[in-house]
């Protein structure tokens, strides 16, 4: 590996922490992964939609100051989550060609210096749900105990991404509580949905590293479903945006936010369309792409007032 390469993996290409971090800032950006943020975007977005769908049910315009809290903690969080992954993956992360360069297995930080970034960022993300009430920091709370144990998952079972979406699809327990103090069953439900699509896209994901998974004995639905990946990802796709339509009717969604949900749908089922076994570049696209797709629902939830609000 070449000095320039060194650090970074396969599914990175020139961004700003390339172009213009500090050399030694370049490792610690790329252990939070900032260097590719699309895990933060897909940690984020749950949350977004849970502001979205308490907003609904409210009648009232999504709280922008909790959409910027979210933000900065998603960002945070995501990136200390990473940091632990690292840190307890870093023997299989050097048998992998993927993610073999990262920061700890190509020894630019090591593991103690990582864990002081650990800490750094995860008090980061506690500075920001002190923001919230003492419910709303409660929930946030108790996601670390499934933050903690994901990363030991692929060791034990087949369905790591369910331990994925688990963690991933929290923020949809956040948004509710922090307008109205509690859980309702719509939040519940949008969960629900949350984790399907999860494991939908993080099974997609997980096809990039199908054959080297299987040579060090890394599990995933990836290696699971096979050559019957697609039925599977039609299944939980279609469980997801059922569960995301219960979850948004439930809490006063009306035609904006169903135009909203078709949308969701459709890129959904193009991404399924699309997917192809053994193409690993396309496999990524696919994955990025659901940033795109949550964006689309949490925008049709955020109109969705804003026109009913206008029609009085």
């Amino acid at each position: 590996m070449t000095p320039a390469a060194a650090g970074r993996v396969a599914d990175s290409t020139g961004n700003w922490v390339d172009r213009h971090a500090p050399a030694w800032l370049k490792p610690y950006l790329r252990l939070a992964r900032f260097d590719r943020p699309i895990g933060a975007w897909l940690l984020l977005i749950p949350c977004w939609w849970s502001a979205g769908l308490a907003a609904m049910h409210a009648g009232q315009p999504v709280d922008l100051w909790h959409v910027v809290l979210f933000f900065i903690g998603a960002f945070a969080m995501r990136g200390a989550g990473c940091t632990w992954n690292d840190i307890v993956d870093r023997d299989l992360d050097g048998k992998v060609e993927r993610t073999r360069g990262r920061p700890i297995p190509a020894g630019q930080v090591s593991v103690p210096a990582a864990a002081g970034f650990l800490v750094a960022q995860a008090l980061v993300g506690l500075a920001v749900l002190l923001q919230f009430n003492g419910f709303t920091i409660a929930i946030g709370m108790a996601s670390l105990a499934v933050v903690a144990v994901y990363p030991f998952m692929k060791r034990i079972t087949y369905w790591p991404q369910i331990v994925l979406g688990l963690a991933f699809s929290w923020g949809a327990l956040m948004g509710w509580p922090a307008l109205f103090g509690r859980l309702d069953w719509p939040a519940l439900v949008l969960y629900a949905g949350s984790i399907a699509w999860v494991i939908g896209y993080d099974t997609i994901y997980a096809h990039q590293d199908r054959e080297d998974d299987a040579l060090i004995g890394i599990k995933s639905t990836a290696l699971l479903f096979g050559e019957n990946t697609r039925p599977m990802l039609a299944l939980f796709y279609t469980l997801a945006v059922a569960l995301m339509a219960l979850a948004g009717w439930g809490a006063a969604g009306g035609i904006v936010f169903s135009i909203g949900l078709f949308a969701f749908a459709a890129q959904l089922s193009w991404q399924i369309g699309r997917f192809r076994i053994g193409e690993p570049d396309l496999c990524l696209r696919l994955f990025k792409s659901n940033r795109d797709a949550g964006l689309i629902l949490f925008g049709a939830m955020v109109l969705e007032v804003l026109v009913q609000r206008a029609g009085g």
